[in-house]
């Protein structure tokens, strides 16, 4: 009889279908590599929203994301999916280095370095410094490269000078924005739509797939298809429940994340594309960045790297652009 290890996977974030198809690909991963070692060992994924969560392990006491660190912490919930920028800003900093505009120069270069020894050291940081609450496996895209989505008809870049522009919260993204002479404002990719109907807002840094998902087509112009930083999520797994895994389980886990990150992020790059196509055809005009555009970006970003020239460890910024 086979020894069956269960997983709860809560999800944390919006758009669910992007996350829930994140886990399945992490199940199915799972189960090939099982399939294929002829283990004695079964593993059991149980994907659910929060409020399925709720209603089957809580009591009917509605969670949050926000509640889901802890949750893992506790040994209630065994594995999610979160922002990379939340575990930068709660435990690893130096996984801002990612968010650095034009770090990455194609989805090839991200790779070497997320599935190198770069990515896996910067990982450990979450091990490291969560004491042993959390320990990330692999990153995903959660939306590949950014753009900016606009509630006008823009043609060029310098369009976006003065603009009020939804930033994430992390100070690396405002700080770009900034450079470029957009005024930043903070909210999560779900209150858009809010900001943009309460005219908080002009523009909005996000990626082609949440467009249709969180219903901003419904104000989206024009897009800036800018590709400045990439979008990234980390696979997490609880601490507690890892320790009680056996090495042959882990391995296998292991592997299944980083299996499911590459299949997440092909998935995601072919959202982006099909979401681009659908905007075109909707007549949203899509601005891909001049020659002079991208110089100029890139040139007026370069003070983002003096902002933050002692934030990183001496070479790591340097070490992600040459890998």
């Amino acid at each position: 009889m086979k020894k069956v290890t269960n997983i709860r996977w809560v999800i944390a974030h919006e758009p669910v279908r992007l996350f829930y198809r994140s886990a399945k690909d992490f199940e199915s991963s799972l189960n090939k590599i099982l399939a294929e070692s002829n283990s004695d060992e079964q593993i059991s994924v149980e994907v659910m929203t929060p409020s399925e969560y709720s209603m089957k392990y809580n009591n009917g006491v509605m969670i949050t994301k926000h509640d889901l660190l802890d949750l893992m912490d506790q040994g209630r919930v065994e594995m999610t999916q979160m922002y990379t920028t939340w575990m930068a800003e709660k435990y690893a900093p130096e996984l801002l280095a990612f968010e650095m505009p034009f770090i990455f120069s194609d989805h090839d270069h991200a790779t070497r370095v997320l599935e190198g020894e770069i990515g896996e050291k910067l990982l450990s940081k979450i091990q490291e410094r969560s004491e042993g609450k959390l320990r990330a496996l692999s990153y995903t895209y959660s939306g590949g490269f950014r753009c900016a989505i606009v509630n006008e008809k823009v043609s060029t870049l310098q369009d976006l000078v003065g603009k009020t522009m939804r930033s994430n919260r992390n100070p690396v993204a405002q700080a770009t924005w900034k450079s470029l002479g957009a005024v930043p404002y903070v909210c999560e990719l779900e209150e858009i739509s809010e900001k943009f109907e309460g005219e908080l807002i002009d523009a909005a840094d996000t990626v082609f797939s949440r467009v249709y998902p969180l219903n901003h087509d419904k104000y989206t112009q024009s897009v800036i298809d800018s590709k400045h930083s990439l979008f990234l999520t980390t696979m997490l797994v609880s601490d507690q429940f890892w320790n009680n895994l056996s090495d042959h389980v882990k391995t296998i886990i292991k592997s299944a994340a980083v299996e499911a990150g590459r299949i997440e992020r092909k998935e995601t790059i072919e959202d982006g594309a099909a979401c681009r196509d659908q905007l075109i055809s909707e007549g949203v005009d899509v601005v891909d960045l001049s020659v002079e555009d991208e110089r100029m970006f890139k040139e007026k970003t370069a003070r983002v790297y003096d902002e933050f020239v002692d934030f990183f460890e001496p070479g790591l910024l340097e070490a992600i652009k040459k890998a």
